[in-house]
């Protein structure tokens, strides 16, 4: 049986959620004494200025709502990030100066838009912008002035299908973006541009593939581009020279699982490598002159955001279910750990998770993590969980979500469903054009499993997930109602159609992309994926916590449902929250856990 509730202000399960967490740093590129790291301490996510010498932080932003991401220029001068409002991601980019000062409009005369990529040419004169408005995504590139201003933004490029910033090379003449133009999904080629004028210089594409731009080579007289392809059915490095076009892969079949760049050493010698086998981290060393493939003895866990510093050392985040983000430094032979930068908060030590695998239909094979509580025995009341994405995998994360309901009693088991990356191209892409179907038989296989296992209790099993995690979670509880004692939603999607129409144009793009169309031009398939759709055949209570600005989800498809199942009589508790996709507010966060923590023991009748 789950122990007794826990919500007393000093409860052991809240000092995991105030311990400051660093989510991820990067050092100025032509200024190692300086850098930016993304963290909580104030106990609520800002971007802050790092000394990285002393290892002392300074917060530069002070949003309300937080914010989601940043860069640093290549010098070290200026901190950027998307200014929007409360956590709506809507807005513009600014320039901070790294020793403080007020913040400098880089696009004053466009509207408000969305981003997830500002870059710079390592030669530090040009500034490369993806912008997602009026109904497409924009490249523009903006020249970094000898007085230290900005010229005006140049539109260098439009396309109304999903497409990322890239890269810009060491000279800031070309540039290189990913576009979904050809596919029509979420597979994406490359295009590579002169910045002075928008004209192609080359085109990269894998039928039935997709390609993705990491950095230009170090060197000042380099055009060559490492990049990644999963043609092979695996994420694997490739390098490409943008102006002639020559591609060279660097297949390693003897690696199982996905292979990703990360970056260059300061020589363009080696290359950083990120493999994902099963949601299971490991880092390599490809040395390019001798094409020999170093596997490092670093410890284990999960490594974020890993890169070459100047030192040559790996720069990492690492962490675990049982320990926080510590940012370390890395020796770039052995993997071993050279040095601790900066510290995560102190929290009490959780409850370690294991990798299980499981069969669902049609022969796939899920991988999932997953923790039993330290104290009591089996079967457990069991949390199932779905990540949010899809595109996206669920790994041995530091999660203090979880670690509250282990500290509870309960069980947690959290899935990487059909539609996850790394797992290989076929897994990834089997959900397109069908969302909301075998996700669902996955996530009821591991009900199954867990209950055949002796491990979940089969009247006790509650569904959580966050973005596409709550659109899953509303989804099996009406189209597999008998299987679930409740669910809990976090910033979820109900009514893709409505949803299409009010949210941001870079979900806009990313939707198209699943889907295969509008919904107009795919109206059955949207209708089918909502969760709105089979809302009369709900029967388990369920609780939804919405962010009343978000952009990505947002709020009128929700209030559409929540109106629609109260009208049915359905059991619905719908709590809203003043920001955006989530909250980077620690005591919010904190809020939104003992909201479901009541509505489980309530639900459960403990």
């Amino acid at each position: 049986m789950p122990k007794p509730l826990d919500l007393s202000p000093n409860a052991p399960w809240k000092a995991r959620f105030r311990a400051h967490t660093i989510a991820w740093a990067q050092i100025a590129r032509a200024n190692a004494q300086r850098g930016i790291v993304f963290a909580n301490v104030s106990g609520i996510y800002q971007l802050h200025a790092w000394d990285v010498e002393t290892g002392a932080l300074r917060q530069i932003t002070h949003q309300p709502a937080g914010v989601n991401f940043g860069a640093i220029s290549v010098d070290g001068a200026y901190i950027y990030h998307l200014r929007d409002e409360q956590g709506d991601e809507l807005g513009h980019f600014v320039r901070l100066p790294f020793e403080g000062g007020e913040p400098e409009d880089m696009t004053p005369d466009l509207p408000r838009y969305a981003s997830w990529s500002i870059h710079e040419s390592r030669g530090n004169n040009m500034i490369g912008l993806m912008a997602a408005h009026s109904g497409k995504f924009h490249y523009y590139v903006i020249e970094k002035l000898i007085n230290g201003g900005l010229d005006v933004p140049r539109l260098l490029w439009s396309g109304e299908r999903l497409a990322y910033g890239g890269a810009l090379s060491h000279d800031g003449d070309v540039a290189v973006i990913a576009t979904t133009e050809r596919s029509g999904t979420t597979d994406t080629g490359l295009i590579s541009l002169y910045t002075n004028s928008g004209r192609v210089l080359q085109e990269l594409y894998d039928e039935g593939g997709s390609i993705r731009p990491m950095r230009f080579a170090p060197l000042g007289d380099s055009f060559t581009l490492l990049a990644e392809s999963n043609i092979s059915g695996y994420e694997r490095p490739l390098l490409w020279h943008v102006r002639t076009g020559e591609r060279t892969d660097i297949p390693l079949p003897d690696v199982e699982g996905a292979l990703s760049p990360n970056g260059w050493s300061r020589d363009g010698e080696a290359i950083l490598l990120s493999g994902l086998n099963r949601a299971e981290n490991q880092l390599y060393v490809y040395d390019l002159p001798t094409q020999t493939l170093n596997r490092l003895a670093h410890p284990s866990g999960v490594f974020d955001a890993a890169e070459f510093m100047e030192s040559g050392e790996i720069l990492a985040i690492h962490h675990s279910s049982v320990y926080p983000r510590r940012l370390i430094a890395l020796d770039s032979v052995t993997g071993s750990v050279r040095r601790v930068l900066l510290q995560g908060g102190d929290a009490p030590l959780g409850t370690p998770l294991r990798s299980v695998t499981f069969p669902s239909t049609g022969g796939a094979q899920i991988q999932g993590w997953l923790g039993v509580p330290s104290e009591g025995n089996a079967p457990y009341p069991l949390i199932l969980e779905m990540h949010g994405g899809p595109t996206a995998v669920k790994r041995e994360d530091f999660d203090p979500m979880q670690q509250a309901w282990l500290d509870h009693g309960f069980a947690v088991l959290s899935i990487n469903y059909r539609g996850s990356t790394t797992f290989g191209r076929e897994f990834e892409h089997a959900i397109d054009g069908k969302l909301g179907t075998l996700e669902i038989d996955d996530i009821a296989a591991a009900r199954d499993w867990a209950v055949s296992q002796g491990i979940a209790r089969p009247d006790a099993v509650l569904l959580t997930g966050w973005s596409y995690g709550g659109y899953l979670t509303l989804q099996a509880l009406s189209l597999r109602p008998d299987r679930w004692a409740g669910g809990m939603a976090g910033v979820a999607i109900a009514d893709w159609v409505t949803m299409y129409e009010d949210q941001a144009d870079t979900l806009r793009g990313y939707q198209r992309a699943l889907f295969g169309g509008t919904p107009e031009e795919k109206p059955e398939a949207h209708r089918q994926a909502s969760p709105i759709t089979h809302a009369e055949r709900l029967q388990a209570p369920v609780l939804i916590i919405q962010g009343s600005n978000d952009t990505r989800c947002p709020p009128r498809q929700m209030r559409l449902y929540e109106d629609k199942l109260r009208s049915l009589g359905k059991p619905i508790q719908v709590h809203w929250f003043d920001a955006g996709h989530g909250s980077q507010v620690v005591e919010q966060s904190i809020e939104h856990q003992s909201l479901m923590l009541e509505f489980a023991y309530k639900t459960l009748g403990m």
